[in-house]
């Protein structure tokens, strides 16, 4: 294959993504799609009958570059109803082509060649495209397993702050761990941003998408934080639109304003009658979003029930649409090893979360599979994963020790 001409900070970058090499294999194979993370059915039929109604009526030519008018008043009144936070529309709102595109912009402009980062450890692999398209150093904490939930240790989140950090680029809820940040947590990285000058940009894609019962709070909400977070969300994971890429940031006008200038050169605007459908949907249609949570959670619990019953280990999932299974329980080390394995002689596609990592060897046994599909596909999948793993259990791999899924 031809080599592309790429520039040296993205060679890391130069192929397919994980999600596509996957997704390509399941297809291939015809294996049950738990790897990407799309859901397989529309949302609610009245926000895709608003979109079809925006296009009859014209909306199909450019918007604003700041998006538009009705769609940025929908999203500060969102914010407002649900995290009690004031946002104007004209100047704290701009709409971007998705959540990735607010955050390649938050950080090409906020940075400048050898600035760093803190980022949470995994990262969605975006993260690490866009930071390396800044120039800028992400310098990773790691969420860690502690036998209750994955969390980060204090000491090592203070001493990754250097004289070079600009800003903490944090995602909660979290992929792919399903974790939420909670309160002690949001209050240490509100306190390192304050006591350093530091910038927020947060990632809350999943703000909607949150289970048993728990909250998600925006780190803005804070005290001291509104002025220098900047607060990303999207439509796509809300309402089950993902194709989309309809994203917004929420923040200061001083933030938002550089959102905007890198923006309107990358896509200027996008997705004119899509962008008149979110606002209808964020205004008309959050009855149907608490629906799908509720759903999510009981696809959530099918999928581990299902798992648990026959010795795979899986970890708690409090929000987004993933929960992370543990290799060892199949007699692997390897998760990337065991997906490529379990497309080919399992029929399951899923994702290895290593390569969501910056630390391999953390990440090393863990597999992420997405419960945003239909019950009888989570079915099917998940007695094909325990027929796989009582194989495995049976007749270990030459060179590999069985494990225990203590």
């Amino acid at each position: 294959m031809t080599q592309p001409l790429i520039a040296e900070r993205l060679h890391d970058f130069a192929g397919p993504t994980i999600f596509s090499e996957m997704t390509a294999l399941a297809q291939q194979a015809g294996a049950a799609n738990l790897g990407q993370g799309f859901p397989d059915s529309d949302g609610p039929p009245e926000l895709l009958a608003a979109a079809a109604d925006a296009i009859g009526r014209g909306l199909n030519q450019y918007p604003p570059a700041t998006g538009l008018p009705e769609l940025r008043e929908a999203i500060a009144a969102r914010r407002t109803a649900d995290q009690r936070l004031t946002y104007d529309p004209r100047t704290e709102v701009v709409v971007t082509a998705g959540a990735t595109e607010a955050i390649a912009a938050a950080l090409i402009g906020l940075c400048d060649p050898g600035d760093e980062v803190i980022v949470f450890d995994p990262l969605y692999d975006s993260y690490s495209a866009c930071l390396a398209m800044a120039q800028v150093r992400r310098v990773p904490v790691l969420l860690e397993f502690d036998g209750t939930r994955f969390t980060f240790d204090p000491e090592a989140f203070r001493r990754a702050v250097t004289p070079r950090t600009r800003l903490v680029l944090l995602n909660t809820p979290h992929n792919p761990t399903g974790k939420v940040f909670d309160e002690s947590e949001l209050a240490l990285i509100a306190e390192v941003c304050m006591a350093h000058d530091l910038v927020a940009v947060t990632d809350e894609v999943y703000e909607h998408l949150v289970y048993d019962g728990l909250r998600h709070r925006s780190l803005a909400t804070l005290p001291g934080m509104r002025e220098r977070t900047l607060t990303i969300s999207s439509a796509g994971k809300t309402f089950s639109c993902t194709g989309w890429k309809v994203g917004w940031a929420c923040g200061p006008a001083r933030l938002v304003t550089t959102v905007r200038t890198v923006k309107q050169y990358l896509t200027f605007g996008t997705g004119t009658p899509f962008q008149a459908a979110v606002a209808h949907g964020l205004t008309r249609c959050m009855p149907w979003v608490d629906e799908l949570r509720a759903e999510l959670a009981r696809r959530r619990d099918l999928l581990v029930a299902e798992l648990r019953a026959v010795g795979i280990t899986t970890y708690p999932c409090d929000a987004t649409y993933f929960v992370q299974m543990d290799a060892r329980s199949f007699g692997h080390d390897d998760g990337e090893t065991l997906c490529r394995a379990l497309i080919r002689d399992a029929g399951v596609a899923a994702i290895p979360s290593v390569a969501l990592y910056d630390d391999k060897a953390a990440g090393r046994h863990l597999v992420r599979l997405a419960f945003c599909k239909e019950p009888g596909l989570l079915t099917t999948a998940a007695r094909r994963l325990a027929a796989y793993a009582s194989d495995a259990s049976a007749a270990p791999r030459e060179g590999q020790e069985r494990t225990s899924n203590d």
